[in-house]
Order: C-alpha cells, then sequence, then structure tokens
C-alpha cells in the first residue's frame, strides 16, 4: 500500500484497509449486496484519491502549507496508486520536468501513458515529449514484492492423492518449473486445470496434451511433439513464463491470457468476460493464495495497457 511514503500513518492505514475491503467485495461478483457494496467502495477509493491528490496540489505549490515539492510527489504517487487520474499526470509531469525528483523521462511516459489510458485530455500530448511506456515504473507504484517460489509448500501433498501415471507427470511438471523459473506450485495448478494431467487429451479447439497447447501455440513455442509429456510441459511453461512477462507478474492476467491469449485481456484490460476464463482464473487463485510472481523483464516489453492492469490488479478485480 506504499506505507514508507511520506503520507502519514493514518492515510496509509485507511487506504491499506480500503484495499482490503474492495478485495472482499470483489468475491461475490453476481450478488447485488456485494455489488453495492463495491460501487460504495470504489467511490471512497475515488474519494481519498482525490483527497490526497489536492494535498499534494497544496505542497507542490506551497499554498496554505510548507512548499514540499518531494512531499507533493509522495502524496501523487499515492493518489495515484489509488487510481486517480490528474494525480498520474502531475507526477508524470515533475518526473519529465525534474520538479522536486530527479527528472526520469521513462517514469513520465509510464504515468502519461497511465493517464491517457484513463482519459486525461492532456497526457496523450506530452507522451510525444518523453516517449512511450517502457515497462519502468516507479518504486512507489510497485506493489508490494511477492518473489518467493511457495516456501514451506509441498508439492508431495498435492501428487499423493494422483494415480501412478499423474504421479510421474506432476513430479515432470514439478521438476522442469524449475528451469523455467516458475513457481512449482502454479505450474501445477495450470497443469491440473488445463488437462488433469491427462497427456493424450484433445480438446474440442484441438488443444493438446498435460498443457493443452493449441498448434498455434505449439509453433510458437517450438513445441515438435505436442503429445510427448516433457516437450508438451516445456511448450506450455514457456508460454506461461512469457505472459509473466508480459503482465509483469500478475498471475490472474498470466492465467487468463494462458486461457484466453494475451490479445483478449488486452483488449478487455482485464479478465475477459468468458464464464470459462472466469472459473480457469478463479480456480487458478485459489490453488496459488497470492496474485504476483516473480517474472524476468528481459523475456518480452510489456502488455500496452500494463499500468492500468495493474491498478485494476491491486484493487481486487480482474478476476
Amino acid at each position: 500500500m506504499g506505507c514508507r511514503l511520506s503520507v502519514g500513518r493514518s492515510a496509509c492505514l485507511l487506504g491499506a484497509a480500503l484495499l482490503a475491503a474492495g478485495s472482499h467485495a470483489s468475491i461475490a461478483a453476481n450478488d447485488e449486496p456485494a455489488a453495492a457494496e463495491r460501487a460504495a467502495v470504489g467511490v471512497i477509493f475515488a474519494d481519498h484519491a482525490r483527497y490526497l491528490a489536492g494535498v499534494a496540489v497544496a505542497h507542490e505549490h506551497g499554498e496554505g502549507v510548507a512548499r514540499e515539492p518531494a512531499r507533493a510527489a509522495a502524496l501523487y504517487c499515492e493518489s495515484a496508486r489509488l487510481g486517480n487520474v490528474d494525480a498520474m499526470y502531475a507526477l508524470g509531469w515533475m518526473y519529465a520536468n525534474g520538479r522536486g525528483l530527479e527528472r526520469n523521462d521513462a517514469y513520465a511516459g509510464t504515468l502519461f501513458a497511465m493517464a491517457a489510458f484513463f482519459g486525461h485530455p492532456q497526457a496523450d500530448q506530452m507522451r510525444r515529449y518523453t516517449g512511450d511506456y517502457v515497462g519502468a515504473v516507479p518504486d512507489c507504484l510497485q506493489p508490494p514484492p511477492d518473489e518467493s517460489l511457495d516456501p514451506g509448500w509441498s508439492a508431495e501433498a498435492h501428487i499423493a492423492a494422483l494415480s501412478a501415471q499423474r504421479k510421474q507427470l506432476a513430479r515432470l511438471v514439478v521438476d522442469l518449473s524449475a528451469e523455467y523459473a516458475i513457481s512449482p506450485r502454479l505450474a501445477l495448478a495450470i497443469a491440473l486445470t488445463e488437462s488433469n494431467l491427462d497427456a493424450d487429451v484433445v480438446s474440442p479447439k484441438n488443444a493438446m496434451g498435460v498443457m493443452q497447447l493449441i498448434p498455434d501455440t505449439a509453433a510458437r513455442f517450438n513445441v515438435r511433439k505436442p503429445f510427448d509429456p516433457e516437450d508438451n510441459i516445456r511448450g506450455g511453461l514457456a508460454y506461461l513464463r512469457w505472459l509473466l512477462a508480459y503482465f509483469r507478474g500478475d498471475i490472474a492476467m498470466a492465467a487468463a491470457g494462458y486461457n484466453a491469449g494475451e490479445h483478449a485481456v488486452d483488449r478487455y484490460r482485464g479478465v475477459p468476460p468468458y464464464a470459462e476464463t472466469q472459473a480457469y482464473v478463479a480456480r487458478i487463485l485459489a490453488f496459488m493464495q497470492r496474485r504476483k510472481h516473480a517474472y524476468d523483464s528481459r523475456i518480452t516489453e510489456p502488455s500496452p495497457v500494463a499500468p492500468a492492469l495493474q491498478l485494476v490488479s491491486e484493487r481486487g478485480g480482474g478476476s
């Protein structure tokens, strides 16, 4: 929630409570009282973000308080994390002009891209001077890191109940996951959800094998023998690694991309409104019990809507 920023303990605690409330409300998406609660939480988010942006303006210009550009930047950043478009633009402007912060056109480009995505009228024009979003995100906008590969979680506890053949495939998934820097827990979640560890299954859409690779994906990741378990699993893990990089470690978006394709996630700016994909993502998240995963940014450029997807994810949406 960014409580390391100079916003004040009460604002941090309120923001953390709001994020928790938004995440809780998202569980019952089809329940009318829950929908009303989500709407109310959204209003509170917006009001608090607007308040922070107002205080930031005062500190930036010295209006009734001491002029403190660094404090203004911290407040703008916290407001931006809560979805305030004016704060995204204002912080981008500070980075673009080196006002109270070291000039950083890459950070400014990210913030202007975020603001433009949400309809800020001047943001697109500013991007002409700073450049487009290239994956650089200010530290204050980063979610709390979750880089662990599930310490204390045992794959054996999940493998033990499987049949002998599926045990063998599950262990292959877990063993190969390390080569692709993917949590064995996530790799196993995908394999179980895709095929229940059946190396011979073919779906109505011609998705093949353990990781249910369609022909285009198999070709894209150099899978020559899609019904060979190791070749198939390697292809699926390579695609999953790519998706994690593309969606900057967001497990929900990566899972949605695996099921429906990354272009569908980009088009809908979140988990697509397909019943199958939504159920798929819910199952993966229930298995994982977290939303973030380490990723290698060198693998691919980020999704063009990655900044907006991060906001959706942190506010408990998109799943």
